[in-house]
């Protein structure tokens, strides 16, 4: 597993930056070899926030955690990820066995955003057909509020959100 670690507002010591290579290789039992991990680490204020992405033949899994010890963080990181694999493991299996998915998502921060926008960042990743079931797995292993996928069986965009509620709500375009 080819992992890459990047840090904002702190430099990655040596020590830190073994450790984490060698904490996130485990994860590697769960993924083919060509697969790759990306490991942001920032500071703000007292908090010490890590953030995993893997891409993984079209499924993106991410974790974020924040502690008052980058260490600490990571750890609660690395075992939130891998609760949510094995939450998903059926289902994974099952996906990335058939070959449903092509390729990877390759998501763009685009930070040259004109003064007189409120934007402040833009994502980009390829879309492509999935069910409801696919999407929400999706949803749920990057851990975001919404997610947004082309319905299969519709053709239409949809949006997958967390309620207030604790549900998870699903938003349908109707023409008129």
């Amino acid at each position: 597993m080819q992992i890459t670690i990047s840090a904002k507002n702190m430099e990655v010591s040596d020590y830190l930056r073994e450790t984490v290579e060698k904490k996130v290789s485990k994860l590697g039992k769960y993924f083919k070899p060509e697969a790759s991990a990306t490991v942001h680490m920032t500071i703000q204020r007292s908090k010490h926030i890590v953030e995993i992405t893997i891409p993984c033949d079209g499924i993106v899994m991410r974790a974020e955690v924040a502690t008052g010890d980058m260490y600490a963080s990571i750890d609660g990181c690395l075992k939130k990820m891998e609760r949510q694999i094995l939450k998903h493991r059926t289902k994974l299996e099952r996906r990335l066995r058939s070959g449903a998915y092509a390729g990877t998502p390759i998501y763009e921060d685009t930070n040259d955003v004109s003064e007189d926008l409120e934007i402040v960042r833009t994502k980009k990743y390829p879309i492509k057909p999935m069910t409801i079931e696919e999407a929400i797995m999706q949803f749920e292993l990057l851990n975001h509020s919404f997610f947004v996928f082309v319905n299969a069986s519709s053709g239409d965009v949809n949006v997958i959100y967390a309620r207030n509620d604790g549900g998870i709500g699903l938003l349908e375009p109707e023409y008129n």
